[in-house]
């Protein structure tokens, strides 16, 4: 009798460490994972931008152009004035490898590292479009 006790008191403990090691492996186990565009081994499910899809050329301009072309900061054409006008000139093709690659003291995308080419060129036109 005294031996089915003993057997069953350790029957209960190596449940209770099992359960134990369960919580604890639950607690540490990782809460997302990334899966790489192109990527197969993650699910089948297609890798979706965070930013949800294509920007507007104004929500591009607003939030990463503004900042140097509305107030001209070294240089850079101001938006709304003659100063894109001037650059029109040039054709997009040229406007489009001059905001890809940088030009004077514009770095390359500018201050959109995330922005896709055609975001760029949105906000290019955005940009021409403003001249006066």
């Amino acid at each position: 009798m005294l031996c089915a006790l003993g057997l069953g008191f350790m029957l209960a403990t190596s449940v209770q460490a099992a359960t134990e090691e369960e919580k604890i492996i639950e607690r540490i186990k990782a809460v997302g994972s990334v899966c790489v565009e192109g990527d197969d081994t993650c699910g089948g499910a297609p890798a979706v931008a965070a930013s949800g899809g294509a920007r507007s050329a104004e929500d591009v301009y607003n939030t990463k152009c503004a900042a140097c072309h509305g107030t001209g900061v070294a240089g850079a054409p101001k938006f709304g004035t003659a100063d894109w006008a001037d650059r029109a000139g040039k054709g997009m093709e040229t406007l489009m490898a001059n905001a890809i690659n940088g030009i004077n003291a514009m770095p390359p995308r500018g201050t959109c590292a995330d922005c896709s080419d055609d975001e760029i060129q949105g906000s290019i036109q955005y940009m021409l479009d403003s001249a006066k």
